[in-house]
C-alpha cells in the first residue's frame, strides 16, 4: 500500500534540507509542532547508532480545526508526519497521504478536508 510522498535531494546536506523543509510546509500553512530525532532517541534510550533521521509532527491549525469539528476523535490522526533522513549520498523528505489515514473512516467531509492537506503538503514537499 502506498502512503506517502517522497522527495529525494542531492547537493545539499541533512540541516539545509531541514531548514527548506521547515520553510516549504510553513509557506503552505503547517507548523511544526514536535521534532523527535530518531539517531538521539535511539543512542540514548537503546545504545544504538543510527543515521540521520528526524520526524516532524506537522500540522496546519485551519484543517486541523475543520477536521476537528468533523470528527472529534480525528485528534489520534493528528499531526500529520513528515520524515528527512539520510540515504546514500541524498537527503530524503517523505510525507503521509492523510488520504490513506481517512480512508478508513467513513466521513466524506474528512476525506474533502485530508485533500486539501494532502495537496498542501505534496506541494511543500515538492519546493524543496
Amino acid at each position: 500500500m502506498h502512503y506517502s510522498f517522497s522527495k529525494k535531494i542531492t547537493g545539499l546536506d541533512y540541516v539545509a534540507v531541514m531548514e527548506k523543509a521547515k520553510e516549504a510546509l510553513k509557506e503552505q500553512g503547517f507548523g511544526v509542532l514536535t521534532e523527535i530525532d530518531v539517531a538521539a532517541t535511539l543512542k540514548k534510550k537503546l545504545d544504538i547508532e543510527y543515521g540521520k533521521y528526524t520526524i516532524l509532527g506537522v500540522c496546519n491549525p485551519a484543517l486541523a480545526h475543520k477536521a476537528l469539528e468533523a470528527e472529534k476523535e480525528i485528534g489520534l490522526f493528528l499531526p500529520c508526519n513528515v520524515i528527512v533522513y539520510e540515504q546514500d549520498d541524498a537527503v530524503v523528505v517523505s510525507g503521509i497521504m492523510p488520504t490513506v489515514a481517512m480512508n478508513m473512516l467513513d466521513n466524506a467531509e474528512l476525506s474533502a478536508i485530508a485533500s486539501q492537506a494532502e495537496e498542501k503538503m505534496k506541494t511543500a514537499i515538492d519546493a524543496i
